[in-house]
């Protein structure tokens, strides 16, 4: 098998019935397979599947493993050069899946690459999650082309050239999979979000690169599993971003780095206090807390990612601050950051 589309489902009969004709529609390729990961739904999203899409491979896992352990246990049933982590919530476009395909023939070099991903509710518009290609900041906070922060860009074409970039959104994600299995995957503890930036980072640090490939189009859905702001997102993200940080610094930043995010983290409690926002509030002092009891499950994996990295600075890492930029000087578009070196 060439390529193997995998698309995690949990409840998501409705997605799966609005989105999936795409999918089939445009990924008759030789040698691709479309697979639908069940994490174990109590809907009737299996047998919708099997009544209404029977050519569709379904992989029935026994309980709800998350993202990161969902898509690990399916990808372990999976033999292809190539896997595709899609979203249940992603409409795809003529020759999405060919452009992403020839591109990683011709370039070996490549582990993993997305596609240039729209919002499916605004076209015009970049999608919070991956945009044209993501970044992270020197202290850890994610960005994407076409998209800082909340600040969404339209769609002119500005981000149409292939890059090198940091992360591939787990939306659409697609990677060599003896590369996949070789880096251990998705760290399953993390359950859910950042998954796959810890995973690009492992990826990137051990000399293969991770590109965004424009020419091939997505448009998503987005907020799929927990709206914007849910306090349990919140807590999520917060947790498992120290998490990453902490697996993947190098030592000479660590200490420093983790001594600047104490004040950013607590800066973002005193916005969520400001606003009357108790739940996300309680949510980053939780993820801190968490962060700390979890610590020292992730020791043995800092000392293995320290051992086999093998390039020294990341470009795709900037070392700058996001935050005071987009926040302070107001910049919310990629294109008028000034990136420091």
């Amino acid at each position: 098998m060439k390529v193997s589309v995998v698309i995690l489902n949990w409840n998501g009969r409705e997605m799966l019935r609005r989105f999936l004709p795409s999918v089939v529609k445009y990924s008759k390729m030789e040698g691709v397979e479309i697979c639908v990961a069940d994490n174990a739904s109590d809907d009737d999203s299996c047998a919708v599947l099997e009544r209404e899409f029977p050519d569709i491979r379904l992989i029935r896992l026994d309980q709800n493993y998350g993202f990161a352990e969902g898509y690990n246990r399916a990808l372990q049933q999976v033999d292809a050069t190539y896997v595709v982590l899609l979203n249940s919530d992603v409409e795809v476009t003529e020759g999405w899946l060919s452009i992403l395909t020839d591109y990683m023939d011709k370039h070996l070099h490549v582990a993993a690459c997305q596609p240039k991903i729209l919002s499916q509710q605004n076209k015009s518009y970049f999608e919070y999650a991956g945009a044209a290609g993501g970044f992270i900041d020197r202290y850890g906070y994610p960005f994407c082309r076409g998209r800082i922060f909340d600040c969404l860009e339209v769609d002119n074409g500005q981000y149409d050239e292939v890059i090198p970039i940091f992360w591939a959104s787990g939306a659409a994600f697609m990677i060599r999979l003896d590369i996949y299995r070789k880096e251990g995957g998705l760290d399953s503890r993390f359950f859910a979000h950042m998954e796959e930036i810890d995973l690009c980072w492992r990826i990137r640090s051990r000399g293969y690169e991770i590109h965004c490939v424009p020419g091939s189009v997505v448009y998503h859905v987005g907020g799929g599993t927990l709206k914007k702001e849910n306090p349990h997102k919140t807590f999520l993200n917060f947790r498992n971003n120290l998490l990453m940080l902490y697996k993947n610094l190098p030592d000479r930043e660590l200490t420093k780095v983790m001594r600047v995010r104490w004040y950013l983290d607590n800066l973002a409690v005193i916005v969520f206090l400001l606003k009357g926002d108790w739940k996300n509030m309680y949510a980053i002092i939780k993820a801190r807390k968490e962060y700390h009891r979890m610590k020292h499950l992730f020791t043995t994996d800092r000392d293995d990612n320290l051992h086999y990295t093998m390039v020294g600075r990341i470009p795709e890492r900037w070392n700058c601050c996001i935050l005071w930029q987009a926040k302070w000087k107001r910049k919310c578009y990629f294109s008028m950051f000034k990136r420091k070196s």
